[in-house]
């Protein structure tokens, strides 16, 4: 069953996400990051590698394999740092908060479970009317969101 701890980690957890929400929508630079703010400073590629102890051809790597989605958070926070910049680092949930995603889950995971009971019971005759499939799945999907089973992610 959820908890008071486990629901108090789910509210915390989407107070922290929801600072990214409103970078949401923001466009990464199709040349990548490094690249649109080191050409905005006007530095050069042998000025970023210099301030990486690197070569000029290595600092071109470094910002293809940025726009690639090559490159290690470990190096980007480095080449961020060297243009004076810090690396800001996030995942935001798609549904908009980690309890709207269990939420949902709940609600699909709910019906799959009714819906599989109700064709049992439509092969022995004993159907159950629409509204009452749809009671029963939200009571399901409410019983799973208190519980928070293991299964809700399989």
């Amino acid at each position: 069953m959820k908890n008071k701890k486990q629901q108090l980690v789910i509210e915390q957890m989407d107070k922290k996400l929801i600072v990214f929400k409103s970078v949401e929508n923001v466009i990464i630079p199709s040349k990548g990051w490094l690249n649109a703010v080191r050409v905005s400073l006007k530095m050069t590629l042998q000025q970023l590698g210099n301030r990486l102890n690197i070569t000029a051809q290595s600092a071109n790597d470094l910002e293809m394999r940025e726009a690639l989605g090559t490159i290690s958070l470990n190096r980007l926070r480095e080449a961020a740092n060297a243009l004076d910049m810090k690396l800001v680092y996030g995942i935001i949930p798609k549904d908009g908060s980690i309890e709207l995603m269990i939420e949902k889950r709940a609600k699909e995971l709910a019906k799959k479970i009714v819906l599989r009971t109700s064709n049992s019971m439509k092969l022995e005759d004993q159907e159950n009317s629409g509204e009452r499939i749809e009671k029963a799945i939200n009571e399901k999907a409410e019983e799973i969101k208190a519980e928070l089973p293991k299964y809700l992610w399989e």
